[in-house]
């Protein structure tokens, strides 16, 4: 798990297709300090598994599910990406609930200034639209983010000048592509809320079967 507070700011040095998916090398320091084989490091928001490190960099592979649905496809040497490692029990939640898992790609669609903060607008697919909520929180390419405005499948988000500076958000043009991670308490909403859900009915079930009811 994941708070969306970006410690630092890679770059891929290598992207390797194999069978199967990908091998990246991401070039950093500071999430280097402690780091160890095994360790979950979120790329862009999307939670990998360190594989191999050394003094200047840390590998990861990467699925050909994962390259799927999110924009690794589209790395290339000198991609600038978000980085942060997972959530410790003693670490403050400064952002919100960041699980890793990639919902879709969003796309980036412009940037306007006002005063000292920045407006980004971003586009994202109709069926995921229903998941961003106004005053909500969201991750792209790892950064959370408050929703300022939504317009169908349109949303605005309004950040300060040191998330924009120390982050990938600073690097993107209008077209860019970038993950999208929608707060994962909408869907369990949706899923409790669902006229499908039979959870109601399994704990009568139960209550039923060991003699409560």
């Amino acid at each position: 798990m994941f708070t969306g507070i970006i410690e630092e700011k890679g770059f891929i040095n290598d992207f390797v297709p194999e069978a199967g998916g990908a091998k990246i090398v991401v070039n950093c320091h500071n999430i280097l300090e402690d780091m160890k084989i095994g360790d979950s490091i979120a790329i862009n928001g999307c939670c990998q598994t360190v594989v191999a490190f050394d003094e200047n960099s840390f590998t990861a592979q990467v699925s050909r599910e994962t390259l799927n649905i999110t924009t690794f496809k589209y790395f290339k040497s000198g991609t600038l990406v978000n980085l942060e490692r997972a959530l410790t029990p003693s670490s403050r939640m400064g952002g919100h609930i960041v699980q890793g898992h990639i919902d879709c790609v969003g796309k980036f669609i412009k940037k306007v200034l006002m005063d000292q903060f920045l407006e980004l607008y971003f586009e994202i697919p109709a069926l995921e639209s229903k998941y961003v909520v106004y005053k909500g929180s969201i991750a792209i390419d790892g950064v959370s983010l408050t929703v300022a405005e939504i317009n169908k499948n349109v949303f605005k988000t309004a950040i300060i000048p040191h998330t924009y500076n120390n982050t990938n958000l600073a690097s993107l043009n209008n077209g860019d592509f970038v993950n999208i991670e929608t707060d994962i308490l909408g869907r369990y909403v949706e899923k409790f809320l669902s006229p499908n859900n039979n959870v109601s009915n399994i704990t009568e079930n139960f209550l039923q079967e060991n003699g409560f009811l």
